[in-house]
């Protein structure tokens, strides 16, 4: 999405959670709850010296955003979730089911591992076909060496709701305008965009058939919402980067 959106003006960021994707290493040892994630990422954003943005985050990127906007209402010049976890709408039942078995996960060989995390990839869900396998592929990876499992039974053990519902009534705080991008297929209920909408008072685009990797599946769809918050935030005040953020578990 990013050459989609990053026009001349516009500054695009990916941070990447600590702990997931290719820096599983550095999260072993680690708190990397949402809300250390959001200290993590406030860190980060001081290091650059990024003082406001438009912000966008999928799955438990977007609770980490609400995480730290909250706390942090001024750096917001506007925010875009998609498909994020909110209020108790998370973690799926597959993630919860691993949790619970997370001290015999950490113990597997990647090859017995693999069948245990493609299904949570097959069930969070794409309608994509090509992308599905394109994805499966890229998420894999840093799962596949020996630490894969090890570092996924880490990531999940710190996946607590609680943390989302703690949020519930204070998100009205975050500044700029909003949109909210949800596939209404999604296993992470269409109600629970409905909900962080009106709670953000944000516009709400609904993907007919969309499951849950859609940045991945309508990257067109996700880019205009985010290209419409960059115009109305430029017209607002002046935007300075935009900071994409995301995760891969729900």
């Amino acid at each position: 999405m990013i050459p989609q959106v990053c026009k001349p003006g516009v500054r695009c960021l990916a941070w990447e959670l600590v702990g997931f994707g290719w820096s599983i290493e550095e999260g072993l040892e680690r708190d990397i709850s949402l809300p250390k994630q959001a200290d993590y990422l406030y860190d980060w954003l001081q290091h650059m010296n990024i003082t406001q943005a438009v912000f966008v985050g999928h799955d438990l990127g977007g609770g980490v955003l609400q995480e730290l906007l909250v706390r942090h209402p001024e750096l917001s010049s506007g925010l875009v979730l998609v498909d994020s976890v909110a209020y108790d709408n998370w973690p799926v039942p597959t993630v919860r089911l691993a949790k619970l078995k997370a001290s015999v996960i950490e113990q597997l060989p990647p090859s017995l591992f693999k069948p245990l995390f493609l299904s949570g990839v097959y069930n969070l869900g794409h309608d994509n076909e090509a992308r599905r396998q394109e994805s499966i592929s890229l998420h894999w990876q840093p799962y596949s060496r020996t630490i894969g499992p090890k570092a996924f039974a880490h990531q999940i053990s710190c996946l607590d709701s609680k943390d989302t519902q703690a949020l519930a009534g204070k998100l009205s705080v975050i500044r700029g305008p909003k949109r909210i991008v949800w596939g209404d297929s999604d296993s992470i209920t269409f109600a629970s965009g409905q909900q962080l909408a009106a709670e953000l008072n944000a516009s709400l685009v609904s993907i007919p058939g969309g499951r849950h990797f859609n940045p991945e599946d309508h990257p067109s769809i996700v880019s205009q919402a985010i290209s419409e918050v960059l115009q109305l935030a430029d017209k607002n005040a002046g935007v300075d980067p935009l900071v994409a953020e995301g995760a891969e578990l729900a």
